[in-house]
């Protein structure tokens, strides 16, 4: 990975805001469907994707995917 790449990371459960404060920054959150909880956004390299999976292991999410998408998820943030 050369390029920040925009990611799709899905974990099981309703995972809450304060759990995820910081990924926050970096990733929209939201809950596609009651049991799992869905983070989109742009990692900058592997280490940051490493950190962000460290911190997801850390609260003992349990990760379902972890995809590379083709869209900016702040696409509209840098428009406005």
């Amino acid at each position: 990975m050369h390029k920040p790449t925009a990611y799709e990371i899905v974990i099981a459960g309703h995972a809450t805001e304060r759990l995820l404060r910081p990924l926050t920054d970096d990733f929209v959150l939201d809950h596609p469907h009651p049991s799992q909880t869905r983070l989109v956004g742009v990692v900058a390299d592997a280490a940051h994707l490493h950190g962000v999976l460290n911190h997801l292991t850390a609260v003992a999410a349990e990760v379902i995917r972890v995809a590379p998408i083709e869209t900016d998820p702040f696409e509209e943030r840098k428009q406005q």
